[in-house]
């Protein structure tokens, strides 16, 4: 302890330590987002943070330990799902068509993920972590037993019109009006928010018989 002022002298090393952290991290989400999981060295996150590769390893043990938590802080934030089920679709919509705009900026989790997802076990660490965030954030306010199934085929509708029109920028997409995107993806996504009906005795019986 420090006299006088009731502080451990490690206190500002801790503070420092902390600093370089998240410096190395914030490095290695932009360099992963812009070359992928295999592109990305651990010399160039050193570099972006203004650190030494070894100080890296000291801090992240590996260069996927700090993938793995490059893509958990990536995928967090509430970009296009919020927590709040009603009106999800048209809000989902709205900032989906917003977000895919040809002006509109960047989204980096879906550029991380769409770079690195080449690599087996980049992929891994990916599906680990749309499932701890969104995914499961998404399952958690559909409602019906199978919410965890049609979260993620409402992740695939995502996914699939960034893609189409952020990326490739497909014709068709790219020249769409907001409101009129707006209004088919909302249409689209009610399909898989709403609760299916219920599958019939002869229907869930001829879905096991082709299963065997």
């Amino acid at each position: 302890m420090t006299a006088g002022t009731g502080e451990s002298s490690d206190a500002p090393r801790q503070r420092d330590a902390g600093a370089t952290r998240e410096a190395i991290l914030t490095s290695a989400m932009e360099a992963f987002t812009r070359l992928g999981y295999d592109g990305a060295g651990v010399r160039e996150v050193a570099r972006g943070a203004g650190v030494t590769a070894m100080l890296v390893n000291r801090y992240f043990g590996s260069k996927e330990q700090l993938f793995a938590e490059a893509v958990d802080r990536s995928f967090a934030p509430q970009t296009l799902i919020s927590d709040d089920p009603s009106g999800l679709s048209e809000r989902t919509a709205t900032r989906l068509a917003a977000r895919t705009a040809p002006n509109a900026d960047d989204l980096d989790p879906f550029l991380l993920m769409l770079r690195s997802a080449a690599n087996p076990r980049a992929a891994e660490i990916i599906r680990a972590g749309i499932e701890k965030h969104v995914g499961r954030r998404l399952a958690d306010i559909l409602p019906g037993q199978d919410a965890a199934a049609r979260a993620e085929l409402l992740l695939s509708l995502i996914a699939g019109v960034w893609l189409m029109r952020k990326v490739i920028a497909t014709s068709a997409l790219t020249g769409m009006g907001q409101a009129a995107l707006t209004r088919q993806l909302r249409n689209l996504m009610q399909v898989l928010v709403d609760v299916p009906p219920a599958t019939s005795g002869d229907d869930a019986a001829s879905e096991a018989t082709s299963s065997d």
